[in-house]
Formats: structure tokens, sequence, C-alpha cells
């Protein structure tokens, strides 16, 4: 933002953006990914560091943190939504959505604290500290999305880069240092915890700077703490919904399949996760635009466009490279899914346009097309459970989600057909 002005600057989308934004550009995917494999090694670190009992403790942890990140993804929505649409009252919607983020966190960890009982006995992890670590965890994660929606918003990309490496690269460092100490897997949560609160002083910092010469706009739009949680319980159960669709694959081929073929799923799902991930950057680039009438059609077309070129590359290389593949996902002993990788490749490249779709959906509110994605939940758990082997049910689960994407982008260019001419 300009100090002498007080407004904040006004940005391209993705696609067609100033150098400057192109260095940005570059800085938040080099982030991304850069979190992303700090995030990845530290759960291979912790695999070999703490053995098999151990690790599925922390991974079930890990898994209830993913599901309770939900709110942090969908805060980081509200407030950039927010303000790339009125970017006069950055001011109010900052300091409102801080407002929300903290009460978020604190009643979050609160109600995590008090549940901690009931999570010790249903992970199975007999430690009730292990528990209140997790609930500890919960507040650093939920605020700083709260942050990043405020910084991705006014498309401060080299920012938000620190913030996004903050988020990784201290987990890595302090969980392999605490493990290689203590292999414990409440000495890793631990490690998790306190590194959850590295992006949240960068996002302090910065934000703090950015206050600097900022002046309050007296709008007429409504971005009240409370207007602004109710946006946010919205965004949360939408990107639920496509936490929920991306997981339950494993879940089904656990009921479904013997514990072999099941396992062998489970490998194909770390390259899915994989594909799912790596062009995560375009999402983050393009929502502010999609969020905006003069930009939201060409941002979702040209975002699409780069993610299933992204994707047809993995696929590709995942089918000429199998072998290497297979090494990725967990040698040899994975030997029985290699012909099938390049199906898993193409399940990623699917989950990964159709979270661009879903962002989309959530950038313009359009709250209605939030039940197709739970109806798609629900034929492809039918489906599914239908199963007799690996390469049946990837076979189903892809023709699910294909259906889901093409329905979804349907409605979603009709619903833009109006859109101002030139976007």
């Amino acid at each position: 933002m300009t100090r002498e002005t007080g407004k904040p600057p006004t940005a391209p989308s993705v696609v067609a953006g100033t150098s400057a934004d192109v260095r940005g550009g570059s800085a938040i995917a080099a982030a991304v990914i850069g979190m992303n494999i700090a995030t990845y090694a530290f759960t291979i670190v912790a695999a070999r560091l703490l053995g098999p009992r151990p690790f599925g403790g922390l991974a079930a942890v890990m898994n209830v943190l993913l599901v309770a990140g939900v709110v942090s993804l969908a805060l980081q929505a509200t407030a950039a939504r927010r303000i790339a649409r009125e970017p006069g009252d950055v001011h109010e919607v900052e300091a409102a959505i801080l407002t929300v983020g903290r009460r978020s966190a604190i009643g979050l960890g609160v109600l995590l604290a008090l549940a901690a009982p009931l999570v010790d006995a249903a992970l199975k992890l007999d430690s009730i500290g292990t528990a209140l670590l997790m609930a500890f965890a919960v507040v650093p994660i939920t605020h700083m999305g709260a942050q990043a929606g405020v910084l991705q918003g006014e498309r401060r990309w080299l920012p938000l880069s620190v913030l996004y490496l903050a988020a990784g690269v201290p987990r890595l460092v302090l969980g392999t240092v605490a493990l290689l100490v203590e292999p414990d897997e409440t000495v890793a949560v631990a490690a998790v915890a306190v590194a959850a609160w590295a992006p949240v002083l960068v996002g302090s910092v910065t934000l703090r700077r950015l206050r600097i010469g900022r002046a309050a706009h007296d709008g007429e739009s409504d971005h009240s703490p409370r207007a602004l949680w109710w946006e946010t319980v919205y965004n949360s159960q939408a990107l639920l919904a496509f936490l929920v669709l991306s997981n339950v694959d494993i879940v089904i081929a656990r009921n479904t399949l013997d514990g072999h073929a099941a396992g062998l799923y489970a490998g194909g799902l770390i390259l899915v996760k994989a594909v799912l991930f790596l062009p995560q950057f375009v999402v983050v680039l393009a929502f502010p635009s999609m969020g905006t009438e003069e930009a939201r059609r060409s941002a979702l077309t040209a975002s699409l466009g780069l993610v299933a070129l992204a994707g047809v590359c993995a696929t590709l290389a995942t089918w000429l490279l199998s072998g290497l593949a297979l090494v990725f996902v967990g040698g040899s002993e994975y030997g029985g899914i290699e012909d099938d990788l390049w199906a898993f490749a193409v399940l990623g490249t699917l989950l990964s346009m159709i979270q661009l779709l879903v962002y989309s959906v959530v950038a313009r509110q359009a709250r209605n097309s939030i039940v197709l994605l739970w109806l798609g939940l629900a034929v492809l758990i039918g489906v599914g459970l239908t199963s007799s082997s690996v390469t049946e049910l990837v076979g189903r689960v892809i023709a699910v989600d294909a259906g889901l994407f093409v329905v979804l982008l349907g409605v979603s260019l009709w619903r833009l057909r109006e859109a101002p001419a030139g976007s």
C-alpha cells in the first residue's frame, strides 16, 4: 500500500500482471512448493525416526490438525475476497478479520483442549498431554489464516511467501532436531505446536509495518466481525466438503479391499497428493482476481489451463518414468500399483482442478454450488464401496471426480456468462 494515498495497489490477474507481479508470483510458487516439500520431508523423517506404531499416532494427530486447518483456510479466503473486491476498505477488513481470527483460534483451541480425553481415546494416543499439545497447535494454525488472507487480498506476494515458508521450514528443522534427541510422538507433536507460531510471528511483524500510513475508509459495506464470521462459517463448510471428497477414498479402500491392497492404494495416494499440491500456488495467486467482477472469468479459465498443463506433464512423466515414480511412493514393496500410477496422477490432476473451482465458487459466494460437492461425495462413497481391486477403485474415483468437475465447470461458466466484456 502506498503511504501517500492510503489505498492498496490494484493488480491484474495472475496471467497478465506487471513485472513486479511476475516476480511476486515466482516467489509465491517457490514458497508454496518449498512449504510442501518441507512438510513432506518432515513426514518422511518422522516415519523413519519413530517407527510404525508411534508414527501412526503422529499421523492421526496431523490428520485432525488438517481438518481443523479448514477454519484457517476459510479465514484466509474471507479476508482475501473482501479486500480484493473492495480495496478501499482494507483497514476495516483487516481489523475485523484479525479479531475473528483471534477469537476463532482461541475458541477452537479451548474446544480441542476440553475434548482432549475424547481425542486421546478416539486416536488411541495413550497420552492426554499429546492431545493437549494438539489443541495448543491449532491456535496459531488458525490465526495464521487471517494474516495470510490480508496479505493475499492486497497481493503482498513477497511477505506472504515468507509466511508460507515459515509454515513449513521451522516444522522440519525443529521436528528433526527434537526427534533426533527423543524419538517420541509427543515430542514430535510438541515440535509441530511450537513451529506453528513461526508464521504467526512473521504475519504480526509484516502487518504491523503495513499499518503505517494506512487510513480507515468509511464505506457502506458490512465488514463487521459478525459479517466476516458468518462468511467464514460458509467458507469452512465449502472447503471441508472438498477436504472430505479428496480424502474419503482411503477410508473406502480400507473398508472394501484387503489389507495389502488398501496399503497399495495408500501408496498411490502419495502421488495423488503430490500432483494435487504441485500447482497450489496458482490458487493463491488467482483467488483475489476470482473475487472481482472485472477479472473473475479470465482468472478462472487461465488458472484452469495452468493447472491442467501441470497435471498433464505430471501424468506423462509418471507414465514414462513409472519406475522412478514407484520409488517416490514407497519403493518395490508397492510394485503392484506401478502400472496404475499414471491413473493416480490423473486423479491428482482432477482434484487440483476441482479445488480451483471450489475456490472460484467461494470467491463468488455462489452458495448453492457447494451442494454439488456434497452430492458428488455421496455418489463417490456409493460407487466406491462396490470396488474389489485397486485398479477398479481408482478408476471409479476418477470417473466420479471427472463427472463432478464437468458439472461444476459448466455451472461456473454459466454463472460467469454475464461477466463484463473483456474479462
